[in-house]
């Protein structure tokens, strides 16, 4: 398994693309904010942007992330994935590199690929100077509880003491620390020019660039970076 970011091999977003278009929900593909920064990520970021590929080229993961500036501070933390896009694009001095999404094609989840993913992420962090990665988590079984507050669901854990959510566990034991949890509202426009708007729960995590065995706490993660 390599990585090869777009800057690399430019040639394989397209083909990566149409692997997992539907690996994510419809209205992931719709939002306003991201509708008008998502198409610079490749063309002004491609040092950020890559996929894991196996042999021939096969892709397996599909990753976006983009450098931002973040003081370290809870009340500094991007406002979700639209803030973090936003902030990347419209402000200089970044510091630190922000998940944006991993995607995995369908056929092949379950295979520790997203995992493998994250810790490519922390090695582009680390490739070029930036102090930690962050990301805005949408944790993958909330749907499940609807009626849950996003703030008491991201504390659940299970018998063992790990996370109760799958996709937050991964961060969890790559390093991270949930920083901030809140509910965020996508909206936009779907196939055949239906409205649509999805409600989203996600989680701010923050690790550091190297893979830690065991959870960074939020306040050391803070002092960390400021």
């Amino acid at each position: 398994m390599n990585i090869a970011t777009v800057a690399e091999r430019s040639e394989l977003a397209e083909p990566a693309w149409k692997r997992t278009k539907d690996a994510l929900p419809e209205y992931n593909n719709h939002g306003d904010v991201l509708g008008e920064y998502w198409p610079r990520l490749t063309e002004e970021r491609p040092d950020f942007q890559f996929h894991l590929i196996g042999d021939d080229d096969e892709i397996l993961v599909r990753a976006r992330c983009i450098p931002l500036r973040w003081y370290g501070t809870l009340e500094d933390l991007p406002a979700g994935i639209d803030g973090a896009i936003a902030r990347g694009f419209d402000e200089g001095g970044a510091n630190v590199l922000c998940a944006l999404v991993i995607v995995v094609p369908r056929d092949i989840q379950g295979r520790g690929l997203s995992a493998a993913a994250v810790r490519a992420m922390g090695e582009i962090a680390h490739r070029h100077g930036l102090e930690s990665l962050i990301a805005p988590v949408r944790p993958s079984w909330k749907e499940r509880y609807p009626l849950v507050p996003i703030e008491r669901y991201a504390c659940w854990r299970r018998p063992d003491g790990q996370l109760f959510d799958p996709w937050m566990r991964v961060h969890e034991r790559l390093g991270a620390a949930v920083l901030a949890a809140t509910g965020n509202r996508t909206s936009g426009s779907a196939t055949r020019g239906e409205n649509t708007t999805g409600q989203t729960a996600r989680v701010r995590v923050a690790r550091q660039p190297e893979a830690r065995a065991a959870a960074v706490s939020a306040s050391k993660m803070v002092s960390r970076v400021s």
